[in-house]
């Protein structure tokens, strides 16, 4: 568990089920992620029967609560690729700045082999392409029409990165 200014971030449980379905199952707030909106509850609770699995060879990633609620997650989900998602009604608000501030340091001393972290993003979403860029993130390159979005729209794909610290070298541990 860690601690920000606003946020606990910690591991996922089995109450966070309807609080992360309020997430997945809104249009807006999937509109960029890998898939549509879950239609169904069985789909939500999937997804969090994988992410109640640790897996500390490929990810590092953490629920985003804020005042005792689960408000989204972030980290590295499949290493080295980082992600998050928040409800809607928290955004603009910086917390997945805040909680990205403490999580990429974690996740380079927890994957010390890793010389950079990356990121997959929808060049539309302005918001995170502005976001990952605010925490040092170098867009690489942009494909055109390489996702297949729910099965009937092809999109772009925006793939950034961003290189080990210096202050952090490779192969260290803290």
């Amino acid at each position: 568990m860690i601690r920000t200014r606003r946020l606990v971030l910690r591991a996922a449980r089995a109450d966070d089920l309807m609080p992360l379905h309020e997430i997945f199952s809104d249009a807006r707030t999937m509109r960029y992620w890998s898939h549509p909106a879950h239609q169904d509850l069985s789909l939500t609770r999937d997804f969090l029967d994988w992410f109640l699995r640790p897996d500390p060879k490929n990810r590092y990633e953490f629920i985003l609560e804020l005042d005792g609620v689960c408000v989204g997650k972030a980290g590295v989900w499949a290493r080295p690729e980082v992600g998050f998602i928040l409800n809607r009604a928290h955004w603009g608000k910086g917390l997945v700045r805040e909680a990205l501030g403490v999580i990429l340091p974690g996740a380079f001393a927890a994957f010390p082999e890793c010389d950079h972290l990356t990121a997959e993003v929808d060049p539309r979403n302005t918001a995170s392409c502005r976001l990952l860029e605010r925490l040092g993130f170098i867009c690489d390159r942009i494909r055109e029409r390489d996702f297949l979005y729910g099965g009937t729209e092809w999109c772009d794909t925006a793939y950034y990165r961003l290189p080990r610290p210096v202050d952090h070298p490779a192969g260290e541990m803290r």
